[in-house]
Parts: structure tokens; C-alpha cells; sequence
């Protein structure tokens, strides 16, 4: 009786609140708060106002986060009980996720590309008259049915879907906290609070409204599989371990030695759904469909800062929870690697949609990644990060020339027949985006011909050669699907209905910016792959 007493005293002894670090989780929570505030927003600000209030808040709080990670620079430390690491790491993959984040927001912003033809009832309300400029990439009502008259009718109208805005916001949050997540239970929250808002974003094409709806459903369906894989994981390395914390399931493997089968299984588990967020083969069937399906603003957004992400959340858990096992998983990182290089780049060679050749380009690019990380030492931690970001910045500068091309109806024009002769009726278009094709190709002055060299450097380094040499095998490959839609845009007669290229501001300010950081990171690399070698370091 006397150790129940004791027991039941000590159950309803007062619970100490823990702390939290809110200076170390401020990018985080400048991004999160800006979401909150963009939900009430859409809950109450006239209709008239919305858009530029949203454009607003938006711009000023991923540069507020910006600044943040920037004063941030060489903290170590973990916040919130240790489930969040501030480290190098997450500092450096938080910042390129911002810029990246930040270049979405005018991609998504943006209203000049097509012209609207206003008419019908409902047309001179305040809220047309404001979105007269032309129109946006998403649809002006969701909840209709595709072609439907209440569809048409917000169309006429000039209703404008600005809850993109907070749910991107959202999105943005949920992908600075996956990178800096040090238990696995913080990691899959991050997880779905990155993946819920995507999943609806997908799904709001203004046009080809079936297709994109098909693409989010996809997305859903395998992204809800994918997420149960994880967590069964998770309970897993718990079994193994009795911890969700990464470094401490670290520790305990490395006291356990060789007796791991249930966390070599939680391994695998924890796989499946990362490497579906990367898009790795053999977990990459939903990236065509989504990618070609999205609108074009949430593709390039989507494409770069989930993979960067993704990348950052795995390596934590490779390198900081189960490092101990590191000769256990390497091989199949390594085969995974292949798999994902060979499909990217031989199925990319099929394609007659832009959209979906650079699909299929982003997932040879996982493969790439996936080299870099087969290493597991600091040298190949840090060229992850630099390839990171200059696959970025490049990603999203090529799905911000797709949108500017557009057919005789207002619609982008991404059947690859389509771009022929390009060159000759949009030179400075189509040049920006060979100079992009060739950096995803390799070629040296560009960011990608240095990332390929770092990753390719770092796996031969640890004595993986032969992935070097497949890694090599399939650039070539590469190139020739990129060369063939070059070739295609500067030495082929345009067709007889040849799109053109329009000019509106935000979406050329991001083709300009991220054309130059690619020439840039070609021709200077050198002070970022030193930032990135200073910030390859995760505190344990």
C-alpha cells in the first residue's frame, strides 16, 4: 500500500512545462504565424483586398524568416526538449528553402500572363475590376464541378482563389521543420503539415481541371500510403530502441551492436516515406502525373523545395539515428540511387511534354542526390547541399519559363511540338532555358556541372566507383534528351500555330534571377561550397 501511496503521490506531482527556445524556432514561426494570419484574412477581409494583402504578408515574411536563419548563422543547439536541431545543417537548408519558397510566392502571385475577356454578370464588380490585368493559374472555384456553371460563372465574375496563399504558406512551414526535426515523431508531423496544403494546391488548376484533380488525388492517395509506411517505421526503431529521438536511437544502436533486425526493418519503413517525397525510384509514380497535372507555379514550388526538404530530413535520420548501421543501409541507398538515375534518365527520353520531361529530369536529379548522400561523411553531406541548392534555383527558373509560353486560348503550351522554332520568335525565352537545360545536363560554367562534380567527388571518396561511373552514363543520357529540346527550339520551323512568349513582370524577374544564380554558381562556386563544407555538420 505504502509504494501504491507512493506511486499515486508522485503521478500527481505538478507536470513542469518544458521550455521552448522561441528565438532558436523563429524562421519557423514567422512563416507559420504568417499562414495563421492569412487564414483570417481569407476569413474576413473584403474579397476586393485579399490579393494584395496575401502578396504582402507573404514577401515580408519569408524575407522576416530570411533574416532570421541569417542571425541564426553558427547556433547549435536544439530547442523545444530536443525534438528541433538548429544546426548548420538545418540553417543552410532553411535559408535555400526561403529563397526558394520566396520565388514560388511571385510565381504564384502572378497575374499579368493572360489576358481576361471580361464579360457576363458579375463582371464590373470591384472584385473583377481589381484582377482586370489578367488572370492567375488557379481556379476560381474549387469546390465546382470542372465546367459546371457555377464555375463558369466565378470565371466571368474575375473570383480569384487567394487562399493559395496561406495554404502555401503553411506548406512553406511545414518544410523548414522537416529538415530540423530531431525526433521522429516532430518529423512526421512536419511531414503532413508540408503534404496536406500540397495535396490541395495540385488540385487547383484554372485549366485542364480533370487532369488536375487527377494528379491530386494521386498525390493524396500514395502520399496517405507512403505516410503509414513512415509511421510503422517509427514504432519500429521505438521497439528497437525505447526513444523517438534521433541521436538517442543512435546511442542505443551503437550499445545494441549487431542485434538491430527490428530497426533495420524501421529502416526501411522510415524509407518509403522519404524517399517518396523525394522522388525515388521505386517511389516515384506519382511525380509525372502531379507535376504535369499542378499548376505550373505549385509544380516548380513543389519540385525544389520538397526535394530539398526531403533530402535534409533524410540524411538526419541516415547519419544522426542510425549512423551505427551505416554499412547496413549504404548498399541499398546505393542501389536505390541507380535504379532512380537509370529510370529518370531513359524514361525523360520518351516524353513529348515539357512538364513531364522535366518530371522525369527531377527524378534522374534524386538519383543524383542519393550518390552524394551514399557517402555518409561530411564531404558528401556538404555537396548534397550545394546541388540542393543549385537544383533549386534551376528547377524553378525552368517551370517559370513554361509558363510563359502560352497558345493562341490563353493555355500553356507544353507539348514539346510546340516549342519548335522558339529561338527565333523569343530568343532571350528560349536561350534562358537552354542555359537551364545545360546546367541540369552538366555542362561546365554552370551550377550543375559543379554539384555533379561535388557528389560524384564525395561517392568516389568513400569508394563508390562504380556509382560514379553509372552517375556519369546517365548525364550523357541526360544530355541528349536536353540537347534534343534545344535543337528543337533554335533549328526546327515553328508550327503553324506557334504559341507565343509573354513578358509579365514577377514571373521574368524569377527566369532572371535564377538564370544568373546558375551562371553565377558555375563560374564562383567556390565561397558557397566553403559556406556548405562550414554548415555540413549535424549536432548530435
Amino acid at each position: 500500500m505504502r509504494t501504491d501511496s507512493v506511486t499515486i503521490n508522485e503521478l500527481a506531482a505538478p507536470l513542469t512545462a518544458p521550455s521552448i527556445e522561441y528565438h532558436l524556432l523563429a524562421p519557423m514561426l514567422i512563416v507559420f504565424t504568417v499562414g495563421v494570419v492569412g487564414v483570417l484574412v481569407e476569413a474576413f477581409a473584403p474579397r476586393a483586398y485579399r490579393y494584395g494583402t496575401h502578396v504582402v504578408l507573404g514577401i515580408a515574411g519569408v524575407l522576416a524568416a530570411l533574416v532570421a536563419v541569417v542571425l541564426l548563422a553558427g547556433t547549435e543547439a536544439t530547442a523545444v526538449v530536443g525534438a528541433v536541431a538548429i544546426d548548420g545543417v538545418t540553417l543552410f537548408l532553411q535559408g535555400t528553402i526561403l529563397v526558394i519558397g520566396l520565388l514560388g510566392l511571385l510565381l504564384i502571385a502572378e497575374r499579368g500572363a493572360v489576358r481576361r475577356v471580361r464579360s457576363g454578370p458579375g463582371t464590373w464588380s470591384r472584385a473583377a475590376a481589381v484582377l482586370e490585368r489578367g488572370v492567375d493559374a488557379f481556379t476560381p472555384q474549387a469546390s465546382s464541378v470542372p465546367g459546371s456553371a457555377n464555375e463558369l460563372a466565378a470565371v466571368r465574375a474575375g473570383v480569384s482563389t487567394t487562399e493559395v496563399f496561406p495554404l502555401t504558406m503553411l506548406a512553406l512551414g511545414g518544410l523548414l521543420l522537416f529538415p530540423a526535426s530531431n525526433d521522429l515523431l516532430t518529423m512526421f508531423v512536419a511531414l503532413e503539415v508540408l503534404s496536406l496544403p500540397l495535396y490541395l494546391l495540385c488540385g487547383l488548376a484554372r485549366r485542364r481541371r480533370l487532369l488536375s484533380q487527377e494528379a491530386a488525388l494521386k498525390y493524396f492517395l500514395l502520399g496517405a500510403f507512403s505516410s503509414a509506411f513512415f509511421l510503422y517505421g517509427v514504432a519500429l526503431l521505438y521497439g528497437q530502441t525505447g526513444t523517438v529521438s534521433l541521436p538517442e536511437i543512435g546511442a542505443a544502436l551503437d550499445k545494441q551492436g549487431d542485434d538491430a533486425t527490428l530497426a533495420l526493418l524501421g529502416i526501411a519503413m522510415l524509407a518509403v516515406g522519404l524517399l517518396f517525397k523525394i522522388g525515388a525510384v521505386p517511389f516515384q509514380a506519382w511525380v509525372p502525373d502531379v507535376y504535369q497535372g499542378a499548376p505550373t507555379p505549385i509544380t516548380g514550388f513543389m519540385a525544389a523545395a520538397t526535394k530539398i526538404a526531403a533530402v535534409g530530413a533524410t540524411m538526419r535520420v541516415l547519419m544522426v539515428g542510425t549512423g551505427a548501421l551505416s554499412d547496413d543501409w549504404r548498399p541499398v541507398l546505393a542501389a536505390v540511387a541507380v535504379a532512380t538515375m537509370v529510370v529518370g534518365a531513359v524514361m525523360a527520353v520518351t516524353q513529348t511534354d515539357v512538364k513531364r520531361m522535366l518530371a522525369y529530369s527531377s527524378i534522374a536529379h534524386a538519383g543524383f542526390l542519393l550518390v552524394g548522400m551514399t557517402a555518409a561523411d561530411s564531404a558528401g553531406l556538404a555537396a548534397v547541399m550545394f546541388y540542393l541548392l543549385a537544383y533549386g534555383l534551376g528547377t524553378v527558373g525552368a517551370f517559370a519559363v513554361v509558363s510563359l509560353v502560352r497558345d493562341a486560348s490563353g493555355d500553356e503550351a507544353t507539348a514539346m511540338a510546340q516549342w519548335a522554332g522558339l529561338g527565333k520568335r523569343s530568343p532571350w525565352l528560349a536561350s534562358v532555358f537552354a542555359l537551364l537545360l545545360l546546367s541540369f545536363a552538366g555542362l561546365p560554367l554552370t551550377s550543375g556541372f559543379v554539384s555533379k562534380f561535388a557528389v560524384f567527388a564525395a561517392a568516389s571518396g568513400a569508394d563508390y566507383i562504380f556509382l560514379v561511373i553509372i552517375g556519369v552514363v546517365c548525364s550523357a543520357i541526360a544530355a541528349f534528351f536536353y540537347v534534343r529540346v534545344i535543337v528543337l527550339m533554335f533549328f526546327t520551323e515553328p508550327p503553324a500555330d506557334a504559341p507565343t512568349a509573354t513578358s509579365p513582370f514577377a514571373t521574368v524577374l524569377v527566369v532572371a534571377f535564377t538564370a544568373g544564380a546558375t551562371v553565377l554558381l558555375g563560374l564562383f562556386p567556390q565561397p558557397v561550397l566553403d559556406l556548405a563544407e562550414r554548415a555540413a555538420h549535424f549536432i548530435q
